[in-house]
């Protein structure tokens, strides 16, 4: 079986007809069929289903149609890291990150692979988790670095976790709150909330539904941020409290004070989401480097 088998398989596919098929692929109809049945033969069970007009996947041909669309991109994937190297130009890897929760690991992780791999330039971007996995799907992102999306969110990507980050009540230093050592959940429902935008952060209001909900009560939300900057600004001058990982304390130092919260939340599992099919070798040289990073930092 040879790469052109495929493509020819696949373009025959997709278009549902030899005629345009043979004409997308610049080959003759009676060569194009020719190879398909060559293709057919060699393993062992039939792929399409033919009548005067057109053909139909068979069950095993859907299969077999997805598989060989996979091969081929990875195909034409290797062709570019190639291509890449023999030009003397530096391979890219686009990776979509939060850059709060990925601070324990991320920054580390980085540091590592540009040792290990010189040659390869990883482009960081700063996205709403929305974003970043709609940018997956449209091939944009190779990698994405976030808190766990809600499944339906996840629907077709892949998801490896990386660390847990516990949940505190976020305040300013010059807060009434800020002399506590712990907090309740019921305690703080009567306080004012600031939260990310619930458009672009809906896994993250999908936690302090079910946090409040658990004290049967329901988060008092009087501003949404779109980002973690216009998040710390509201809590510096005192617009509101906000339930923030516990990593929040490394970007922002004696700024903010964290209250733990009794009893202690789920925590915020970190990770990784990829797209199989598109999971290029310098993503998973990445993947691996940031895997080993955050097995060390936890062995701290």
């Amino acid at each position: 079986m040879e790469l052109r088998h495929l493509r020819y398989f696949v373009a025959v596919a997709e278009t549902e007809n030899v005629s345009r098929a043979a004409l997308k692929l610049h080959v003759s109809q009676p060569a194009l069929s020719r190879q398909i049945r060559d293709l057919e033969d060699e393993i062992g069970f039939r792929l399409l289903e033919r009548s005067a007009k057109s053909v139909r996947l068979t069950a095993a041909g859907r299969t077999f149609l997805a598989e060989s669309q996979a091969v081929l991109q990875r195909a034409d994937e290797a062709v570019q890291a190639a291509r890449v190297v023999a030009s003397g130009q530096r391979e890219e890897l686009n990776v979509g990150y939060a850059p709060m929760p990925t601070v324990r690991f991320l920054p580390a992780a980085l540091r590592a692979f540009h040792q290990q791999f010189a040659g390869v330039r990883v482009k960081l971007h700063d996205l709403s988790p929305e974003a970043m996995l709609a940018a997956l799907h449209a091939g944009r992102l190779q990698l994405a670095f976030l808190v766990r999306p809600t499944r339906p969110m996840l629907r077709g990507l892949q998801f490896e976790e990386f660390a847990r980050d516990h949940m505190r009540l976020a305040v300013g230093r010059d807060h009434p709150l800020a002399r506590l050592r712990s907090i309740s959940v019921k305690e703080i429902k009567s306080q004012s909330l600031v939260a990310y935008s619930r458009k672009e952060y809906p896994e993250y209001h999908a936690y302090l539904e079910v946090l409040f909900g658990e004290a049967k009560a329901h988060p008092r939300i009087v501003e949404e941020c779109d980002d973690g900057i216009g998040l710390v600004t509201a809590l510096e001058t005192g617009r509101g409290v906000a339930i923030l990982p516990q990593s929040l304390e490394l970007t922002t130092g004696s700024r903010i004070k964290l209250i733990p919260i009794t009893p202690s939340p789920s925590p915020l599992v970190v990770g990784a989401a990829w797209l199989p099919k598109r999971l290029t070798p310098a993503a998973e040289r990445f993947l691996k480097v940031t895997r080993d990073s955050a097995k060390g930092r936890q062995g701290n």
